[in-house]
């Protein structure tokens, strides 16, 4: 099980908008270039990259779609109470 999980998303005000993202991203569009284009989250400058993170340091929601995931997968939308998120699992371990 991993300790530890690398990742990026993109934080969106609305599932409707989520749910577009992760379309257009799994067809091809880039998700870094999506996620300076369209993320509410200061990470957007990043591309979304909010770089490595263990248990209990992001919100419960958020954690356990992000640990769930395996390198290179998407996340369905995941509703926080910061909004609608798109995560992409980069690397784990």
């Amino acid at each position: 099980m991993a300790t530890k999980v690398h990742a990026a998303h993109i934080l969106v005000k609305t599932e409707l908008e989520a749910n577009g993202i992760l379309y257009d991203v799994k067809h091809g569009k880039d998700f870094g270039s999506t996620a300076k284009e369209k993320s509410l989250c200061p990470s957007k400058k990043d591309g979304g990259d909010l770089g490595w993170f263990g248990r209990g340091q992001m919100v419960k929601e958020f954690e356990i779609a992000a640990f769930a995931l395996k390198p290179g997968e998407l996340s369905k939308p995941v509703k926080t109470q910061f909004g609608w998120h798109v995560i992409k699992s980069i690397e784990a371990k």
